[in-house]
C-alpha cells in the first residue's frame, strides 16, 4: 500500500485525494486554510493544518516516511519551488508537482521533480480528443511525445482479430491491454482476439501516430 502525501489542497489536490482515497491508499493532506483541511478530512488518513514551508514542521509530520509527494500550492510558484527544493534535500523518491505554465516547470525540473502537472491544460487536451472522435474515451499523456488513449473499437473493426487489421504496422501504437465489459475482465490481447462493440481498449504510442490513428476513425 503506498503512502503519498498532498501538499496543498487546491481544486486539484483536494479532488486528487478523493479519488487516491477511492483506490485505497494512504494519504497525508497538508493545508494552510483550516476549513479546507476539515472538509478532506472523510478522505484521508491524516489532515493536517500547516505552513509547508517550513521544513522541520514537514519533516516532524514524518514526510519522508512517504513514497510520493504531490504538491498542489494553486499559482503560489515561489512556495511550489521551495516546497519542491525540500522534498528534494528529503531524498523523496516520487515527487510530483503542479505547474502554471512552462517556465515554472522547467524550474521544478531543475530542482528536483520527478514529474509535472498541468491539470488545467492535460484536461482541456483530453476534453478535445473526446469532442473530436466519439471513440475516444480517455486521452493521458504518459511523457513527452507520448500518450494512453482509452478507446472503444470503430465499427469497421469490429468481429475483426488483431493480427488482420495490422494496427501496429499501420499505424506504430501498441494495444496495451483490453477491458471486456462482456463477461468484466482485463486482457493482455494476442493477434487472435476478436474485438467486439463492447470492449475497451488501452493504447499507447507517440503523438504523431496517435493523431493519424484518430484521424482515421473519427
Amino acid at each position: 500500500m503506498k503512502n503519498i502525501a498532498v501538499i496543498g489542497l487546491s481544486s486539484f489536490g483536494f479532488y486528487l485525494c478523493k479519488s487516491l482515497s477511492y483506490l485505497g491508499y494512504n494519504i497525508m493532506a497538508v493545508e494552510v486554510k483550516e476549513e479546507i483541511v476539515n472538509q478532506v478530512k472523510p478522505f484521508v488518513r491524516k489532515a493536517v493544518i500547516g505552513d509547508a514551508k517550513d521544513k522541520t514542521f514537514l519533516m516532524k509530520l514524518g514526510i519522508t516516511d512517504f513514497d510520493t509527494v504531490v504538491i498542489s500550492v494553486g499559482s503560489k510558484l515561489d512556495v511550489s519551488v521551495l516546497i519542491t527544493l525540500y522534498m528534494k534535500e528529503l531524498n523523496i523518491k516520487n515527487i510530483i508537482a503542479k505547474a502554471v505554465n512552462e517556465d515554472h516547470a522547467k524550474i521544478l525540473e531543475k530542482i528536483g521533480a520527478t514529474h509535472i502537472v498541468f491539470p488545467e491544460r492535460d484536461l482541456a487536451e483530453q476534453m478535445a480528443n473526446t469532442i473530436s472522435s466519439p471513440n475516444f474515451l480517455k486521452y493521458i499523456p504518459l511523457t513527452e511525445g507520448f500518450s494512453l488513449i482509452e478507446v472503444t473499437p470503430p465499427k469497421e473493426w469490429r468481429g475483426k482479430k488483431l493480427k488482420d487489421l495490422m494496427l501496429r504496422n499501420r499505424y506504430e501504437i501498441q494495444i496495451a491491454m483490453i477491458r471486456e465489459i462482456i463477461p468484466e475482465r482485463v486482457v493482455i490481447p494476442d493477434g487472435d482476439f476478436i474485438l467486439k462493440e463492447s470492449d475497451i481498449l488501452y493504447i499507447i504510442g507517440s503523438d504523431e501516430h496517435i493523431r493519424s490513428l484518430q484521424k482515421d476513425i473519427g
